[in-house]
């Protein structure tokens, strides 16, 4: 059986922020894009109690506690440091998939740890908890060499790895077989598997699913109608199967989508200046079309400008490479409708 390993480093973008500059220490940090009109990117465990959490508001956050100090998001810093605990974690196994800027699964199943039990071992639990000391060591590598905490997730395979890392967070470890997952998210609900939103949620309610454990028992025929190809996904995370393997970083993940935004300082309802942000976010994503950024070009190109409350899509037949394909077009060869995304 595989030993997965998930690392998620503890609030990063805020704690980056904490440890270059001291003088924010034991205070309630916001980092976004904006103070007036951005969202919070990140929050840090100080500024967690007032009910603040990642993709809130940036004024909303602000109301709830007055008194925490914004910092404006630097993605070089991030970029840096990510690029700092991914070298920490190659130093215990080559088999490291960057997940995120602040996540990432190693696979140990080769690694002859010490303590690893013989091949013979057939124990779920005692093939997984070998791990453990190998998990504490690169949680003091990565806050001796970065400064940082983070907090780990150990299981068999990448999802349960993921949910098991979620468990205890800051400084955390958490190891989940096959067994203790479902004994410990079966009898929650749906809404706490990783990758299930509100949406998601209310449309399987409607179907009397509300737990997880209900979703791994209900006829696949009948999600797959529903869900499609996605249905048959969330069962699949129910009942903590995952085959993916680890794909290590010097293979390189294929790009499938890339995109570019932007946060207006006001409500802008002037079409021409509309038109001409839209025009500019065009330009850089065909730049980078172009240039082969993304390894997958198909027929077929969903161009799509998300508007926030509204996203405005459009289906293409042929290759994209021209900010103008998105930026010229009008409203009336456009399909309008509210965003649906969990």
């Amino acid at each position: 059986m595989r030993v997965v390993l998930h690392l998620d480093m503890d609030a990063f973008f805020a704690s980056v922020e904490e440890k270059l500059n001291p003088r924010l220490k034991g205070k309630p940090i916001l980092v976004g894009g904006t103070e007036r009109r951005g969202v919070v990117a990140s929050a840090n465990y100080a500024a967690r109690p007032f009910g603040i959490h990642a993709g809130m508001p940036m004024a909303e956050a602000k109301r709830l506690c007055p008194h925490a100090v914004f910092v404006e998001g630097n993605p070089q810093k991030y970029v840096h440091t990510s690029l700092q605990f991914l070298d920490v974690l190659k130093s215990f196994t080559p088999a490291v998939e960057p997940f995120s800027i602040d996540e990432a699964f190693l696979d140990l199943t080769q690694v002859p740890y010490p303590g690893r039990p013989s091949p013979e071992e057939r124990d779920p639990a005692v093939i997984l908890d070998s791990a453990i000391p190998v998990a504490h060591a690169i949680q003091r590598a990565v806050k001796r060499r970065v400064g940082l905490t983070a907090t780990i997730g150990i299981a068999p395979n990448k999802y349960i790895a993921k949910m098991a890392s979620g468990v205890q967070k800051p400084r955390g470890l958490t190891v989940l077989t096959l067994e203790r997952y479902r004994e410990r998210f079966w009898e929650r609900g749906v809404q706490e598997l990783w990758g299930i939103g509100e949406k998601t949620k209310e449309a399987l309610a409607k179907l009397g699913i509300r737990t997880i454990g209900q979703l791994a028992k209900f006829p696949r025929e009948f999600l797959t109608y529903h869900f499609g190809l996605n249905g048959e996904r969330m069962q699949e995370a129910a009942l903590g199967r995952d085959e993916n393997p680890i794909i290590p970083y010097y293979e390189g993940v294929p790009v499938k989508s890339m995109g570019h935004e932007v946060t207006l300082s006001e409500d802008v309802s002037d079409r021409d200046a509309l038109k001409a942000q839209l025009l500019r976010l065009s330009d850089m994503v065909g730049r980078r079309h172009t240039v082969g950024e993304c390894d997958d070009r198909p027929q077929g190109t969903a161009i799509i400008v998300d508007l926030g409350l509204w996203q405005v899509e459009r289906i293409l037949s042929f290759d994209v490479s021209s900010a103008h394909v998105v930026a010229d077009s009008e409203p009336d060869d456009l399909k309008m409708g509210r965003d649906d995304q969990s």
